[in-house]
């Protein structure tokens, strides 16, 4: 059932999945970051704590309370109107 074109894809996905484990297995060894399995990192990243209240590991969006852009649009002031076009130039009469 499988021909040479699902052949190729799994290879490259393994091959992927392996060059990603070496990749976080290099960054844990330069951090100091002590592993006993290496294929753990093939999922989960090496300088990721894991603590969802750790400023670098944590959303920042969460972590410092700013809203994103979409909330600031929502929450703007509407009641204003303003007389400008998008690009900033005044309108003409």
């Amino acid at each position: 059932m499988s021909n040479d074109q699902d052949k190729i894809k799994n290879s490259k996905r393994r091959h992927a999945d392996e060059t990603a484990v070496k990749r976080q297995t290099k960054i844990a060894k330069d951090n100091g970051i002590p592993f006993k399995e290496p294929h753990k990192f093939a999922k989960h990243h090496a300088t990721n704590c894991g603590n969802p209240h750790c400023v670098l590991c944590a959303n920042p969006r969460k972590t410092f309370r700013e809203l994103t852009i979409q909330e600031q649009r929502l929450f703007q002031d509407l009641d204003q109107i303003r007389d400008i076009k998008s690009n900033g130039s005044k309108p003409q009469e």
